[in-house]
């Protein structure tokens, strides 16, 4: 009575749910299916209605019977098709998986975007703006800001749903957890679930009509046969009559061309005369252009770091091994790259299954990327047995790929991250012209430039569209993987060397050195792009030439590249001490808090010495790795002193005592050693004691410091350059303090490549190594002497 009310007066049920207040319109829909609801809410849909609500429960008591014969049918159903829908739903197996793993075992929950990305309406200059070339942090290209709803609540929310998503998104694994969640009475448990792959669907003999498919999944008799009347027998009828099915139909993509058609028409057909089962159809973006007028739309949301950690977690812990899983989320931490791939599901299972086998990922990372891309392009297909239709007849799997890092060169090149279709296209069409056989006419090249951009993105999904008409590659990192491969094939060694100081192109760099079979030639364009880079610069170039003086005055048997780099960080950071020295006031908790800025400072070029020299350390079969020698401890000592000389409480007795007791630590001083260890000494407590005393006011100490501040601290930095030969006021431009910056870090780049997995020849790493941190003068110097040999 009440379903015939709500027709007659043409009522939905969002609407009804308003009017009576309701915050969802769950307790209408369970009234409609015969569920009990609350009585308050039963007499105002009553009232609203113009029903009495006497007339209704006796009705309603008729119906009950109804039901518990409806009920009695679902379970009966369920259990025949238990079997079934176990071996369709309850287990999945993906790549090199050696076994199948079950569903439940390692199932995360999904989320749901209820607006479809490619459809956002920002431009272009909305979404570049989301980084930064001259400030560059990794990224997510996916990085989509509307509200995402758990997948189960979306599937309650639209009776009719088409779920949209990239390749290896999860479409079909959240298609069998709702499976799985319906038999068990978990989700929807009043219905019955029925999961049909497409495909399978489609190439059934004889291409029965989708309601004679579905009753051979109720009633299995062997050989199919239409229905003549297009009436199935009870029981599916009786259940979808009364709305009792949950109707999963998987991969729509994956019908072939030549089935599409009969496949559309079917699924129309029927969610047109069974309107008040639950439907839901799961398709690649962009891969049909057909839309069905009575089903919403959502895109499958990439994971995020949630579910990458329970998702990662679980596989492991199936293999018996937590310890694992711990590390696999260290490493992804570890791999900003790595960790990009692993927002994608397909992509996190073949990072998994790496992992699995040795405990870490490959040091060469473009073998990984090759991986996965082999996966996206061939391997995901080919292991369910999919043909895709081959858009473009000429274009082999390699011709893809040299497609697609032509493609990633120039936009990476020009700064391009997102583009539009049409300039992607024209890129498109500037490749495929060229190829044997192509189309000579403009026309046809433009219509099939189109379909080679939609094959990529439906087929592959190494493009995506971002926002309405713009595009960009699914992940970063398969932008970086791309041009840097475009760099090998190309050697285009040279003009990668001319972004060596670029922190955007420091994976590119990576990359193409672990991708070439030989890296000497790249690693020496790199080295000669850096060394050029303070060519022209006298006064770097001092500074260059004071810094070899200075680590040859040591006597330590380390490599000498690695001394270079320890007092070249400990003189910029002494440098910015210094500078700090000369802006700060000097009572006794400013006092405190300078000494505190320079250990922080001195700590920081400990921090960044130990990273060149780790890496020279395993760059080298000897150990290079810069210890403590005397000299050094003797300078940390001196550091350590001049900050505490500032400091009001700093007793003298401290200060010689330390400076002794390092001194011993290696061998009884020499008198020359003594002596000058002593004038040391003598004169930093010189400095001390032109300090005002621990009893004056605060504003005597700030009168003093205003006063014979520029000359305290000139002294000060006399004693430094005097006895240990640092300190010294490079007076450096802001530019210049820029650019030793990047020598520096593109330095750093250059022994990551070397310690990469690349094949380079002992005779160029060994002339690498030796010249790190050279002035020019010095390099051309030895490259003659060893012309000469």
């Amino acid at each position: 009575m009440i379903r015939k009310a709500i027709k007659r007066d043409g009522w939905k049920q969002d609407e009804l749910k308003d009017e009576l207040g309701l915050k969802t319109r769950q307790p209408i829909t369970r009234l409609l299916r015969g569920d009990p609801i609350e009585r308050s809410t039963f007499e105002e849909l009553c009232h609203l209605l113009g029903l009495a609500v006497e007339d209704v429960a006796v009705l309603d008591a008729e119906a009950s019977s109804e039901k518990q014969d409806l009920d009695a049918l679902v379970r009966e159903v369920r259990e025949r098709i238990r079997p079934l829908i176990q071996e369709q739903c309850g287990t999945m197996r993906v790549l090199d998986m050696a076994q199948p793993i079950g569903l439940g075992e390692i199932y995360t929950h999904v989320n749901i975007l209820e607006k479809i990305t490619a459809r956002r309406g920002l431009k272009l200059e909305e979404l570049a703006a989301r980084m930064s070339p001259d400030d560059f942090e990794r990224f997510s290209l996916g990085e989509v800001r509307e509200e995402r709803i758990p997948g189960l609540e979306a599937v309650e929310r639209h009776s009719t749903l088409m779920i949209l998503g990239k390749p290896g998104a999860g479409k079909t694994t959240f298609l069998k957890h709702l499976a799985m969640q319906c038999m068990e009475g978990e989700f929807q448990g009043d219905r019955v679930p029925l999961f049909v792959t497409l495909k399978e669907f489609a190439e059934t003999n004889g291409q029965p009509d989708l309601l004679t498919y579905l009753e051979s999944l109720v009633v299995p008799s062997g050989k199919l046969q239409n229905s003549a009347s297009g009436k199935a027998p009870k029981p599916l009828l009786t259940l979808l009559s009364e709305g009792r099915a949950l109707i999963l139909l998987d991969g729509l993509d994956e019908v072939r061309e030549a089935d599409a058609s009969h496949v559309l028409r079917q699924v129309k057909h029927f969610s047109e005369r069974h309107p008040r089962n639950a439907l839901v159809i799961t398709c690649r973006i962009a891969a049909r252009d057909y839309i069905f007028e009575r089903f919403t739309e959502v895109e499958v949301a990439d994971f995020n770091d949630e579910q990458i950690a329970e998702v990662s977690g679980s596989w492991f812990r199936c293999k018996q091994d937590e310890v694992k899983a711990e590390r696999f989320l260290t490493a992804l931490k570890e791999n900003p790259p790595i960790r990009d791939l692993a927002s994608s599901p397909l992509l996190l299972t073949l990072l998994c299954l790496v992992f699995e086998d040795s405990g870490e990922f490959p040091a060469n990372r473009a073998e990984l990327y090759e991986n996965g891309v082999d996966v996206l392009l061939k391997k995901w297909d080919v292991k369910r047995n999919i043909e895709r239709d081959q858009v473009y007849k000429k274009l082999s799997l390699r011709r893809k790929e040299d497609l697609l890092s032509q493609i990633a060169y120039r936009t990476f090149e020009s700064g391009q991250y997102f583009f539009k279709k049409k300039e992607l296209e024209r890129q498109i069409q500037d490749f495929i012209e060229n190829l044997p056989g192509a189309s000579t006419d403009e026309q046809t090249l433009e219509l099939d430039s189109e379909a080679m951009l939609k094959s990529i993105e439906a087929q592959h999904g190494l493009f995506v569209e971002r926002a309405r008409g713009i595009y960009s590659f699914s992940h970063l990192t398969f932008h970086e993987y791309f041009a840097a491969r475009e760099m090998k094939e190309k050697a285009r060694f040279t003009a990668l060397a001319a972004h060596i100081t670029e922190p955007r192109w420091r994976e590119v760099v990576l990359l193409t050195v672990g991708m070439v079979p030989q890296a000497d030639e790249v690693l020496q364009c790199l080295k000669q792009a850096i060394d050029e880079r303070l060519a022209e610069d006298e006064l770097l170039q001092r500074f260059l030439v004071w810094l070899k003086g200075k680590s040859e005055s040591t006597s330590a048997p380390y490599n000498p590249a690695s001394i270079r780099t320890f007092y070249y960080t400990l003189d910029r950071a002494l440098a910015r001490a210094l500078a700090r020295a000369r802006d700060l006031a000097l009572d006794r908790a400013r006092a405190r808090a300078l000494d505190h800025d320079l250990a922080r400072d001195l700590a920081l070029a400990r921090s960044l010495d130990h990273d060149l020299a780790r890496a020279l350390a395993r760059s080298r079969s000897r150990s290079l790795a810069l210890a403590l020698d005397r000299d050094r401890a003797l300078d940390l000592a001196l550091d350590h002193d001049l900050a505490r000389a500032r400091a009001l409480d700093r007793s003298r007795s401290l200060t010689r005592s330390r400076v002794r007791a390092l001194d011993c630590q290696t061998k009884e001083p020499d008198d020359a050693r003594w002596g000058m260890l002593m004038n040391q000494l003598e004169k930093l407590e010189q400095l001390r004691e032109q300090l005002p005393q621990q009893n004056q006011t605060l504003e005597d100490i700030r009168q003093w410091w205003h006063e014979n501040e520029k000359a305290w601290v000139s002294q000060l930095q006399s004693v430094m350059i005097e006895y240990r030969n640092i300190g010294h006021d490079w007076q450096f431009s802001d530019a210049q303090k820029e650019r030793l910056k990047h020598y520096y870090e593109a330095n750093k780049l250059l022994v990551d490549c070397l310690n990469s997995d690349c094949y380079v020849s002992r005779g160029v790493r060994e002339e690498i190594e030796d010249t790190l941190l050279l002035p020019i003068a010095e390099i051309e110097r030895r490259k003659a002497l060893k012309a000469q040999s």
